[in-house]
């Protein structure tokens, strides 16, 4: 070989570095995972949740009882506090789940713990009122017997943080003489936003009078609130029969309207239902007005799921019903147990429509 020539230099491949930004990435978003998993944002998820067989949740002694071929089901939501994944995919990708703030759920100061405990109250009141409505409508003599509303809860933002506190009892507002947490709520709309208006009760066993200017409901379109959670002290009814119902853990008041139906089904000869699968959701008042609730689309998808073919909504949730209910469910709107009622009355009997299909 001749002194000036050069002989070729063999150089290995560079391996490829795709292996490598493949397995970082995948190792910084396993760590992004294990670090960010457990820290919750300030939103919950609210998501369908369990419905249940109102008749199954009912047991009557001493009056008779009639068994229908359709059902009536209560619904319920689910609530979870979630993380930056979860919330994700309720945000983008599951149109049943929708998001609360954080203090719409439970507000600055509340504990988890308060938070069910005020909802398992508010459950066990409505369901006395539902037992009270439905008796009432049938012609039982009934009597209830409450002795004012006790504050379980203050709202933080509220006109009354800072003025009113947990355990303040009152048995006068605006002027009224309150006796249940329902007449509370119902002496409170008859007022306006904006407006102030007195309470009288005790604090510790002390008499006060508090003044409050009532704040706007954050749920509610054009409704006054005061701020506070109220229950009743020491609510007793007086039953001609003995009525229990299981409420399952479940909390909140929305199941009334539902409650009242079945049992006004259950004690009365033929099928309110018409042997068709019935929901409803929405609280019962003591003049038998249906309230709002909050969830309803939830709700709806939950009824969806189990084949429902008419869900009873509160008027002022309908439009929001109205999102969630696809073919096949048909949203009905009401204000007052007789609307729907009435609504029951009109309906065709489903072995009828089946064998007119």
């Amino acid at each position: 070989m001749d002194a000036g020539s050069t002989e070729p230099v063999y150089r290995a491949p560079r391996p490829p570095r795709w292996p490598y930004v493949l397995a970082a990435s995948f190792l910084v978003t396993g760590l992004a995972v294990v670090l960010l998993w457990p820290v919750k944002l300030p939103y919950y998820a609210i998501s369908p949740g369990p419905v249940e067989d109102v008749a199954d949740l009912i047991t009557v002694t001493d009056a008779q009882v009639y068994e229908s071929e359709g059902k009536f089901y209560l619904l319920t939501v689910g609530l979870r506090e979630v993380n930056a994944f979860e919330w994700f995919e309720a945000r983008f990708l599951d149109p049943r789940v929708d998001l609360l703030q954080r203090e719409v759920v439970r507000p600055a100061g509340v504990s988890q713990e308060q938070v069910t405990r005020t909802n398992l109250e508010a459950m066990d009141e409505s369901i006395d009122t539902a037992i009270f409505v439905a008796l009432e409508y049938l012609g039982y003599d009934v009597t209830f017997v409450g002795e004012g509303v006790e504050v379980l809860q203050v709202v933080e933002g509220t006109p009354a943080f800072g003025v009113i506190e947990v355990g303040d009892r009152f048995d006068v507002i605006g002027g009224e003489p309150v006796f249940t947490a329902e007449e509370a709520g119902e002496v409170v709309r008859t007022h306006a936003i904006g407006e102030t208006i007195t309470l009288g009760g005790t604090r510790a066993g002390e008499p006060i009078t508090l003044e409050i200017t009532l704040a706007a409901h954050p749920d509610i379109a054009g409704a006054p609130m005061v701020g506070v959670l109220f229950d009743t002290v020491n609510l007793d009814l007086d039953l001609p029969i003995a009525v229990a119902v299981d409420s399952r853990n479940i909390g909140g008041p929305s199941a009334g309207m539902t409650y009242a139906l079945t049992l006004i089904d259950l004690l009365t000869p033929g099928d309110l239902t018409k042997g068709h699968v019935i929901a409803g959701t929405g609280t019962i008042r003591f003049d038998e007005t249906v309230g709002p609730i909050g969830g309803v689309r939830q709700k709806v998808f939950a009824a969806r799921a189990i084949g429902v073919e008419i869900i009873f909504v509160p008027l002022d949730n309908y439009a929001d019903a109205l999102t969630a209910a696809g073919d096949g469910v048909e949203i009905v709107p009401v204000t007052t147990l007789q609307e729907a009622l009435d609504y029951l009355d009109s309906l065709e009997p489903a072995a009828a429509l089946v064998a007119a299909g």
